[in-house]
């Protein structure tokens, strides 16, 4: 099976490969952007900011990034890792506006604030490029990746469910928004409850019909298409009150719709920087960097091993390209964007082979904001608040915390921490609250300080073919950069053997990076054996559990 996908002809790239691939990555693209457009108002929504704000992102995403990107047929756009630190922006950017202006101006100042945060972080991710800080991925833990992303997923799905029931939540921090959730469930709008439950009706049962035609059907597009008339059924367009059950009485109106300019050219709103340098905006900037940087690469390895050529992004490229990105993106009034990892890999289901796809998804994005304004503004946002709950059931859903306890009571320890500390704080507090917590962790397992950061090894060449590494005092996910930087050093095809016998401890992290080096090694021709594991107990069941020497 290895050997025939080793075999597949690997498809051309940039003009080569749309006269050779155009068919399939076109039919793709529009795939995609079936799928896209919805989530692209979607995560606008969450965001706190306007619809066309997701709209620009996505067609920069694919227009201009599938030209510059260093991964081959990852989807550019918003997404919703994203979406609560802008909104984390937004609200606090409102806190700062000089007093006296009316409620919409301080909005409009803080989306203003918010693009010039958008533009800091393409500039710090350009600089991550050019020192080729793509390697930096390595060093976060993964309890604490998953941990970051869970806690998203919880906060994406407190905020959408308020949309989603019709009410607005008086809160603004995270714990008060979720707090509210009982008050919003008993004061409900049960025509805009319709919708929703009718959307996420489709959105979880459309994926467990077993037809092949139907599996063909994107469920987000299904859901516009049914959420629209009923929400012609129910009167969005215009302001009214209506009894319910003869006893309540609720309002609609459009502001329950999608809400675009008339004129595309008036969705373009341009930045303001004099916020940006504040102690708030370089806050921000970083947290945005860091989140959009670390979501992209971690997407563009996982499409990496989904991608049947066996294709390897380049991350210091892809990080140079999203930072270039997110200032044009920022500049016109779009959100910061990422490499999609949902998006990603149904372009591959779809049949796509090279970049093309995501360009042809960013050109239809445009068509549609153009051409079919008036019917997007007919989504009402129920429906889109549906997807994203989806979105963020998948990020926190219980399978992620069970996964987790297999690995290891540790790594649930850390990635339960992450979670509290992200939702009580930010993202930012969240991610270093769990690596302290992995450091201290592994303080106490008797890690010595000295390989905290540094790894101690020795290469041996035992011939011109075999190569054996004695790694001692510790692997760990704060030293595993030196350790893979070494590593990659050697000859490939060889014959690479790994011993741990001297190794104190050996983490998840680890574990789990060394099992996919040894097997993009082996698939490159030569053969990568992880050893000296005879005197280390596991700390779960799980093969890439961390390794503690008895």
């Amino acid at each position: 099976m290895t050997q025939n996908k080793v075999k597949l002809e690997i498809p051309k790239d940039y003009i080569p490969g749309l006269k050779q691939n155009w068919k399939n990555d076109l039919l793709s693209g529009f795939i995609i952007s079936l799928i896209a457009l919805p989530l692209c108002l979607g995560i606008a929504m969450a965001s706190g900011v306007p619809p066309m704000a997701g709209i620009i992102a996505g067609i920069i995403g694919g227009i201009v990034l599938s030209l510059t990107s260093g991964s081959y047929v990852t989807i550019n756009g918003p997404a919703a890792g994203l979406a609560i630190i802008v909104l984390m922006s937004m609200e606090g950017f409102k806190k700062m506006a000089p007093a006296g202006l009316s409620p919409e101006q301080v909005d409009m100042f803080a989306y203003q604030c918010t693009l010039a945060v958008g533009v800091g972080c393409g500039v710090l991710q350009l600089l991550f490029g050019l020192v080729k800080a793509g390697v930096l991925s390595n060093f976060f833990p993964s309890s604490v990746v998953h941990g970051m992303l869970a806690a998203i997923g919880i906060m994406i799905f407190s905020k959408q469910i308020h949309t989603a029931l019709g009410v607005k939540p008086q809160g603004k921090e995270m714990l008060e928004i979720i707090g509210e959730i009982p008050h919003s469930i008993l004061n409900m709008n049960p025509d805009v409850v319709i919708i929703s439950l009718v959307s996420l009706a489709i959105l979880i049962g459309l994926p467990m019909i077993k037809n092949k035609y139907v599996k063909m059907l994107p469920a987000p597009l299904i859901v516009v298409l049914i959420a629209i008339p009923l929400g012609h059924y129910f009167d969005l367009e215009h302001e009214h009150t209506y009894l319910f059950l003869d006893t309540h009485q609720y309002t609609l109106g459009p502001k329950f719709l999608v809400s675009l300019p008339a004129n595309v050219l008036d969705g373009i709103i341009f930045p303001r920087f004099d916020m940006l340098f504040t102690g708030f905006g370089i806050q921000m900037v970083i947290t945005y960097a860091l989140v959009a940087s670390l979501e992209s690469l971690l997407t563009a390895a996982a499409i990496d091993k989904l991608d049947p050529y066996k294709r390897e992004s380049n991350f210091n490229r892809e990080l140079f390209a999203k930072g270039s990105g997110n200032i044009l993106s920022s500049m016109i009034g779009g959100l910061p964007m990422i490499a999609e990892v949902v998006r990603s890999s149904a372009n591959l289901n779809n049949g796509a082979k090279t970049r093309w796809s995501n360009f042809f998804h960013g050109m239809f994005l445009l068509i549609f904001v153009v051409f079919l304004g008036t019917m997007i503004h007919q989504i009402p946002l129920a429906a889109l608040a549906a997807m994203l709950m989806v979105t963020g059931y998948r990020l926190a859903s219980p399978k992620e915390f069970l996964k987790t306890y297999h690995i290891g009571k540790e790594q649930l320890f850390i990635f339960v921490s992450t979670i509290i500390v992200t939702i009580a704080t930010d993202l930012l507090y969240g991610i270093a609250a769990g690596i302290l917590i992995k450091f201290i962790i592994h303080t106490i397992n008797g890690v010595p300080l000295k390989s905290l950061f540094k790894p101690f090894l020795t290469i041996n060449e035992i011939d011109d073919t075999h190569y054996e590494i004695d790694v001692n005092h510790s692997a760990i996910f704060s030293n595993y950069i030196g350790l893979r930087k070494q590593i990659d050093a050697l000859p490939k095809g060889k014959n690479i053997v790994v011993d741990f016998t001297n190794a104190k401890l050996v983490d998840h992290t680890v574990m789990e990076n060394m099992h996919e080096m040894a097997h993009k090694y082996e698939d490159n021709g030569g053969s990568f054996k992880l050893i000296g594991f005879e005197s280390h107990k596991p700390l779960s069941a799980h093969p890439h559990a961390s390794r503690k020497k008895v």
